[in-house]
């Protein structure tokens, strides 16, 4: 398993919302931008940590997902998602 971060820079999101067809982790926020819900998954028990400031929504997450967050982040067409691998 990996840990890994996935940040949303919201200055860059335009609200498209490419990446909730890639990752059901990601999903509209209140202020019609995309956020992180752990818990929104309806297939898999997620858990992770979530930070959501003015600025950007940081999650870090400790399982075999990378890979669907990965390819959310590619799907952006904003380039406004970051995927990095933080440890192990």
């Amino acid at each position: 398993m990996s840990r890994y971060e996935v940040t949303i820079e919201k200055d860059a999101c335009d609200g498209i919302f490419a990446c909730l067809t890639r990752d059901p982790r990601f999903v509209e926020g209140e202020d019609g931008l995309a956020t992180i819900d752990p818990s929104a998954d309806p297939v898999y028990d997620c858990e992770g940590e979530v930070t959501d400031t003015a600025e950007r929504v940081v999650a870090t997450f400790d399982d075999d997902r990378i890979d669907e967050a990965k390819q959310a982040a590619a799907a952006c067409p904003t380039d406004a998602i970051i995927v990095e691998e933080v440890g192990k």
